[in-house]
């Protein structure tokens, strides 16, 4: 009679120290730039729909006013991903 044992060895190294790992940073949403975005859009749009037809802030000023807030954002996100890391550790890779 022949038994068929298959045997599996795992050997895990756990005394080296988990590798380092960096993203570019941290994602966008959660930054205080995208609040600050956002919060400046809606006050920007909530202003043109207030405003009365006399005066001279309209939609195409408010838009004008948008994308100049959108521009500065991805200037902004721009600058912060050229020199920061987001680090974090491969342990948890491990098992």
């Amino acid at each position: 009679m022949s038994s068929n044992q298959t045997t599996t060895e795992h050997s895990h190294n756990y005394d080296t120290p988990a590798r380092r790992i960096s993203t570019e940073t941290k994602s966008s949403y959660k930054t205080t730039e995208l609040i600050a975005y956002v919060a400046s859009v809606l006050g920007v749009l909530v202003a043109s729909a207030l405003a009365d037809e006399a005066s001279d802030f309209g939609t195409q000023e408010a838009w004008f006013y948008i994308s100049l807030l959108t521009i500065g954002y991805m200037v902004s996100r721009g600058l912060s991903k050229s020199g920061s890391r987001d680090f974090y550790d491969s342990s948890a890779d491990r098992h």
